[in-house]
């Protein structure tokens, strides 16, 4: 399994968790832009409104580069809604802003399928110079809506990032729809069908063609129990060939796909090819190194995992609930 833990680094800057009401203002930076600022709400603490209220009042936001979303709750898990809500109403104060989390959550403080997200578009429309966004989890609000996306169309923005358990596949047809012509770095973990991720081969249409991102330079198709399904489509997607790297880590893939990518079109031009945490025999975990090593391309095939090459069910994706 994969670890979900708090980014030390994000955008490039230290992260800096914004200090309790209480906590000395000593150890704040100079400049708000040092730093990428991280906001969480205690159990019983203050509530969202609350703590974002406060950020503003003691941080100046038009210097913000980097903002990460903790726990956002103050006492039972609560929907995303509140933070969406006040991002957008303020969007206009963070001339500044580049880079943005939403649901930084650790496994400790709430698991993966646990965290009631909400449709997100408004952040996306709200920020149009935003070139950074990570998205944790997809689980399901009481209202019945959990995450959403509306196609659209974002200049700015060159790394977007999936982290899900279950990421459902109107969210990847969305991404597919989207008009993002700067966009250099995609990733999605599409989790376990146990938890919500549907997501198919057909729906990636779109990003394998090539024809969506012209600036994208990497592709991670990760954490999905369809991870031969996805090499099989990969091996001749035309995308593959203006990659720099790609990453189909996490997942269940198994010697079926690895033949299919050692058959495909090449991958030698790769600097990098993540396939961590998969279900690969000897000769075919051999094979994938001989091949990298001979074209200089750094692979990653670490965490090998046992299973029953008679029962596809005993594979399972590094991160679920």
């Amino acid at each position: 399994m994969t670890d979900i833990i708090h980014p030390d680094v994000f955008h490039g800057l230290p992260v800096l968790t914004l200090p309790a009401p209480d906590a000395p203002g000593a150890g704040k930076p100079a400049s708000p832009g040092s730093v990428a600022w991280r906001l969480e709400c205690a159990w019983g603490g203050e509530t969202f409104p609350e703590h974002w209220q406060r950020f503003l009042d003691e941080v100046d936001p038009a210097g913000v580069r980097a903002l990460l979303i903790g726990p956002w709750w103050e006492d039972e898990y609560s929907s995303f809604q509140p933070v969406v809500d006040a991002i957008a109403a303020d969007a206009h104060r963070f001339p500044a802003l580049r880079a943005l989390f939403l649901a930084d959550v650790e496994s400790e403080e709430c698991e993966l399928s646990w965290l009631q997200m909400c449709d997100i578009t408004p952040v996306l429309e709200a920020l149009p110079l935003l070139e950074e966004l990570t998205v944790r989890g997809c689980g399901e609000a009481a209202d019945g809506v959990n995450l959403r996306l509306d196609p659209v169309r974002h200049a700015g923005l060159k790394s977007l990032r999936f982290e899900s358990g279950g990421l459902p596949g109107h969210i990847v047809r969305a991404v597919g729809a989207s008009d993002l012509p700067s966009l250099e770095h995609l990733e999605f973990w599409f989790g376990s069908e146990w938890y919500g991720g549907d997501a198919s081969v057909a729906d990636l249409a779109p990003v394998l063609s090539g024809s969506a991102y012209p600036a994208l330079r990497h592709l991670g198709l990760q954490n999905s129990e369809i991870q031969d399904e996805i090499a099989v489509a990969v091996a001749s997607a035309p995308v593959v060939a203006r990659l720099d790297s790609l990453s189909l880590a996490m997942g269940t893939l198994s010697d079926v796909g690895a033949e299919a990518l050692l058959g495909g079109q090449p991958l030698t031009h790769l600097s990098a090819l993540d396939l961590h945490h998969h279900y690969l025999s000897g000769p075919y975990v051999a094979r994938i190194e001989e091949l990298c090593a001979g074209a200089g391309v750094r692979v990653d095939l670490e965490g090998a995992e046992d299973w029953d090459d008679e029962d596809d069910e005993s594979r399972y994706v590094a991160v679920s609930e």
